[in-house]
């Protein structure tokens, strides 16, 4: 009998659809048998009393990505990989972040770049479009999407990055042309500048007041907005980073009027509260990320959103900067909210801090946990069926649990270059024991052994997306495809 070149024995093995004791043979980077009892492996890994699941997929991540400010987030490819991987994060989708005058195809060539040098798990990209000029909607997103980048993302917000209306509808109809998922960064822009300026006028400067300088109806009217115009066009839509109940709600709405869009949400919107920017000086800086964290009542009704199938995937929105002048105090050791950037880091904690709020705290079991941050976002953007399962034929992307650990987060638990984690201070249960990716053991009780570049660039082509449900006719089918 051929034997595997690793054989995982004995864990629980948690899927998208149920939990079941079994053994997993990986060769040549494959699952190629689940068995209750397989014979000795060439490689062994002894899971027995232990959880198997999924690498995690992370769809929603900045890494050494440059501001439209000009300011380069803490992390390069390596680092922020090595937090992933250390995590149980296997596969990433970071963004190629246009700005304006930019070339597309140069951005996405650099990023790519960057990545095939430092990046340590598998990976993909989001296109962010700050300037969806015609010569880029025709010239040079055909050939982005054939070569398998079929996601974009804009914002509705920021000075630099933000379109009008009208740029969106032409995003839009150019991604219903190729086959692309568009994702969209949802508040109003309007709320936001004069929210900001009067709270400014006012000296409400230090980073509590960053919570109201983004009004809770900010991103209701923004999501509004931003489906409307999907479902105008009759084009699939994502709406990132949903941290308010007026959000979920207007999602849900719109599902129930059969237009295709999702929604996601983040671990910090689940797990942190406003209450945390409110520190002495300026300590609660470390908290400003946007859409702002919330209340308790919205954690509760993201959590209801999740279970309801209103929001569907789980991400980090890592977006690490070190308190220091290259990071949130550049403009200075005393900035004002406005002057702080907008991010914090969650690549590493992401699986960690989430698996002890829904399988150990009781909020939901392993098939959601497994669905939320792997199956999910790997199949709505186009990895499935090789990511985000455990299933023969998929990439041998795993990670076992050992659920009875206890961690205490410090600011030295993680391995991003942030310097510090909002999470610090909190005591979670279950943690990664072992990392494998398509088949090789990346991390061994909490060391890494992989070696950065060895991650591979995943294309998805477009169309490869998964459909929303949706059934509306839509007002410029007369204008056909």
């Amino acid at each position: 009998m051929v034997h595997c070149d690793l054989v995982i024995k004995g864990g629980l093995v948690a899927t998208e659809t149920g939990v079941f004791e079994a053994d997993i043979g990986i060769t040549n980077e494959t699952i190629v048998a689940i068995a209750s009892e397989l014979p000795m492996g060439r490689n062994e890994i002894d899971a027995r009393g232990r959880i198997v699941t999924p690498g995690g997929v992370d769809s929603h991540c900045h890494i050494e990505q440059l501001a439209a400010s000009g300011l380069m987030n803490a992390d390069t490819f390596e680092s922020a990989t090595r937090s992933a991987a250390l995590g149980g994060t296997t596969t990433v989708i970071p963004f190629a972040a246009q700005h304006v005058g930019m070339s597309l195809k140069a951005v996405v060539e650099d990023y790519h770049e960057r990545a095939a040098k430092g990046a340590i798990v598998d990976y993909a990209f989001h296109m962010i479009l700050a300037d969806p000029r015609p010569e880029i909607l025709k010239d040079e997103l055909p050939a982005l999407v054939e070569a398998g980048h079929s996601s974009l993302k804009v914002f509705l917000t920021y000075d630099r990055l933000r379109v009008e209306d009208e740029q969106f509808l032409d995003v839009l109809w150019a991604a219903r042309e190729h086959g692309c998922m568009v994702c969209v960064h949802a508040e109003n822009h309007g709320m936001i500048s004069w929210m900001g300026k009067k709270l400014i006028e006012k000296g409400l400067t230090s980073p509590k007041y960053h919570v109201p300088s983004h009004p809770r109806l900010a991103e209701a009217e923004a999501i509004n907005r931003a489906i409307a115009m999907a479902a105008f066009i009759d084009q699939p839509l994502m709406i990132f980073h949903v941290s308010t109940a007026e959000g979920a709600a207007t999602i849900r709405r719109w599902q129930g009027q059969g237009v295709k869009v999702y929604g996601e949400t983040c671990t910090q919107y689940l797990t942190l509260t406003s209450a945390d920017l409110d520190k002495p000086g300026i300590e609660g800086a470390m908290w400003i990320c946007s859409p702002p964290l919330r209340d308790p009542a919205d954690q509760e009704a993201l959590w209801q959103a999740l279970a309801n199938g209103t929001l569907t995937t789980i991400s980090s929105d890592h977006a690490p900067y070190r308190m220091d002048e290259t990071g949130k105090l550049a403009k200075g050791p005393n900035p004002t909210f406005k002057e702080t950037a907008n991010g914090l880091a969650g690549l590493e904690l992401r699986l960690p801090v989430l698996f002890d709020a829904m399988v150990k705290k009781g909020r939901a079991g392993l098939a959601d946990f497994v669905r939320l941050t792997a199956t999910e976002p790997a199949r709505i953007y186009g990895l499935a069926p090789k990511k985000g399962t455990i299933a023969i034929g998929s990439d041998a992307d795993l990670v076992i649990w050992d659920a009875e650990r206890r961690t205490k987060i410090t600011h030295e638990t993680t391995h991003d270059d942030s310097g510090y984690t909002a999470y610090a201070g909190r005591e979670i249960e279950g943690w990664p024991s072992h990392v494998v990716r398509r088949g090789q053991i990346i991390v061994r009780d909490g060391g890494l052994e992989a070696t950065p570049g060895s991650g591979r660039f995943l294309p998805r082509p477009g169309g490869s997306y998964a459909l929303p449900t949706g059934n509306r006719t839509p007002e410029v089918a007369l204008l056909g495809d």
